[in-house]
């Protein structure tokens, strides 16, 4: 069970996502409303692969940071982002102004993932990233297993070493990582640098502040969260996504109307006051909701459990051995001392039956 409170209004608007913002490619829509989790790799640049008779590209740097670590609704994001060593802090920092993403309004982050996905822009043509989606409903599953629980710690870990073998499986030349922390830094860094060996890492607090590609990173993280967001609010309200297909159609004054109007579940934050009443109001007594709600959250068990929410108690197992296959069927449909397999697809018939 977690829920990560947020300190002010001011935050809480700036982690709610824009009505219009960008959908780039990392937002696979169908996967979104199965509820599954998924990944989702930028194509490499050229610029970044092997050159001919080459083994090795550009030395690249690689930035790794998440988004939605503690909303009760929607998935968490871990976003990767790699480019030339050297451009990083020239075209990330200078030109594009990246920072960490908690910090940019909503539109701002929109638009630099919308530049990055550009084809022709230097980013695009210089940048690569990858994300991926941990969904909410395999988040809970996961940390509400009997045994075994898998709890977000762990999850996010696995889901940052896919990401980057994934990345390096694809030939970029990764030489530095750069890691926003889960956690003690020192003991994540050890752990990263026990799969990748071969690699300078760097695991620091509020890396997202301090270096362009961890900066980078979160915006493709956070950018995704908003846009799937956005998408399962369209799933719950079929005429959001008819206004959103209708943006460009209206005049200026439809268009800002529908953008203040937002989405009435708000950032998804269990302190964020429009979250909770949503909640509260789409709350099926047995289901709960959909795929877009973490259930193993604080905010979903309590009310669950004491808004109104159907309990259900489960019959403990019976050891094994003690039932058979047959004792499932109707009694009497043979004869007790008749022989169980020659009857089982039935009991013989006489002459009589023709």
């Amino acid at each position: 069970m977690e829920d990560s409170p947020m300190a002010d209004d001011a935050n809480i608007e700036l982690e709610t996502p824009a009505s219009d913002v960008f959908l780039p490619p990392s937002v696979h829509r169908e996967t979104l409303h199965t509820g599954e989790s998924y990944t989702h790799f930028s194509p490499v640049p050229d610029s970044l692969k092997p050159a001919a008779g080459s083994e090795l590209g550009e030395p690249c740097c690689l930035g790794v940071d998440e988004a939605g670590r503690g909303p009760v609704l929607g998935p968490m994001v871990y976003g990767v982002f790699y480019l030339p060593i050297p451009l990083s802090d020239p075209l990330l920092k200078t030109t594009h102004h990246f920072d960490d993403s908690k910090v940019l309004t909503p539109a701002v982050r929109s638009a630099l993932m919308e530049t990055l996905c550009t084809p022709g822009t230097v980013l695009n043509q210089s940048c690569g990233w990858a994300v991926s989606n941990l969904s909410a409903r395999d988040i809970g599953a996961n940390m509400l297993r009997p045994t075994a629980i898998y709890n977000l710690n762990a999850q996010a870990m696995d889901a940052t070493v896919a990401l980057i073998e994934g990345v390096l499986s694809r030939g970029v030349n990764v030489q530095e990582i750069y890691v926003d922390t889960i956690g003690q830094p020192a003991a994540y860094q050890k752990k990263l640098e026990r799969v990748f060996p071969t690699v300078k890492i760097t695991v620091a607090k509020k890396a997202d502040s301090l270096y362009p590609c961890v900066s980078a990173a979160s915006v493709c993280a956070k950018v995704t969260r908003d846009a799937a967001l956005e998408v399962l609010y369209e799933a719950r309200d079929p005429a959001r996504r008819e206004q959103r297909q209708k943006a460009g159609d209206g005049d200026d004054e439809e268009e800002e109307q529908q953008k203040a109007e937002g989405m009435s579940w708000g950032s998804g934050y269990p302190s964020d006051a429009r979250c909770v009443n949503w909640l509260k109001q789409n709350m099926h007594p047995l289901f709960g909701w959909g795929p877009e709600c973490r259930f193993s959250w604080g905010t979903a068990k309590d009310m669950l459990e004491s808004k109104g929410g159907v309990k259900v108690e489960w019959p403990l197992e019976e050891d094994e051995g003690t039932s058979r296959v047959t004792d499932f069927f109707v009694e009497g449909s043979r004869e007790k001392d008749s022989d169980e397999l020659g009857t089982w697809f039935g009991t013989p018939a006489g002459l009589e039956a023709f």
